[in-house]
């Protein structure tokens, strides 16, 4: 009898050790499962927080590149501009050389109008005022013209108000053939010798004294034509003028 009791009496200490086991476990496996629940929400809060912060970056990202898209059109804008600018100041120095090279010809003609220049004639080079040049060239293109007696106007008028320029001995020379033309034999006679006389080492010198001698022809002096053909010959040997002056001579023996 006492054995059963002491038999239930552990069976009854057994079962209440596994209760309290059983309580013990589920107390475990809820702290567990509160735990877990602690940490995944704790996980996805962190996560929840995560996105929100790269949502919020990738936003700011995006503003930041609008705004560089924007500071980078506007520098766009401003390079254009510039450009646009530069143009305008390029165009503008053009125009500013444009017009100094303008003014600087303009003001050469006009100096070359009023200033005296180097001139050729004849082999012969020597300073002359633009108006002396002109009036020059207008009587030898009368000449030239066969306008005989303007030319002879012409030159006498030009040795006249150029007493010392060096177109005179041309001048002179010219003047005679326009005289020589026009019959005036005389007067070509005188101006032929004068020219002779001016410059003997001009380069129409022997021309002269063959022209002299025609007009002296011309004037029914043989032995002054004779005495011209002679000083050429003489004077200047190697010339052409000295050639044609020797058949002369030989024709007028």
């Amino acid at each position: 009898m006492k054995v059963s009791r002491a038999i239930v009496a552990v069976a009854a200490c057994l079962f209440a050790i596994s209760s309290h086991a059983a309580l013990f476990e589920d107390d475990e496996a809820r702290r567990a499962i509160i735990d877990l629940r602690q940490k995944f929400d704790t996980s996805q809060q962190r996560t929840t927080d995560d996105l929100r912060r790269a949502t919020e970056d990738n936003a700011q990202l995006r503003r930041s590149v609008l705004d560089l898209s924007n500071q980078i059109e506007a520098l766009r804008g401003e390079l254009a501009t510039m450009r646009g600018q530069n143009e305008q100041l390029n165009r503008a120095v053009s125009d500013i050389q444009r017009t100094q090279k303008d003014l600087k010809q303009g003001v050469e003609e006009r100096l070359q109008k009023i200033e005296p220049s180097k001139v050729s004639v004849d082999g012969k080079e020597f300073v002359a005022e633009p108006a002396e040049k002109q009036e020059f060239d207008a009587a030898l293109a009368m000449l030239r013209k066969s306008d005989f007696a303007g030319a002879q106007a012409a030159f006498v008028s030009f040795i006249g108000r150029y007493p010392q320029s060096g177109y005179r001995a041309s001048s002179l020379f010219w003047l005679g053939n326009a005289q020589y033309a026009l019959r005036n034999y005389k007067e070509a006679v005188t101006n032929f010798r004068s020219m002779i006389a001016a410059e003997p080492q001009h380069a129409r010198a022997p021309e002269a004294y063959l022209s002299m001698a025609n007009s002296q022809v011309e004037l029914k002096d043989a032995k002054a034509a004779r005495k011209s053909l002679e000083d050429l010959v003489r004077t200047y040997p190697q010339s052409e003028a000295a050639a044609v002056a020797k058949e002369r001579l030989a024709r007028l023996k």
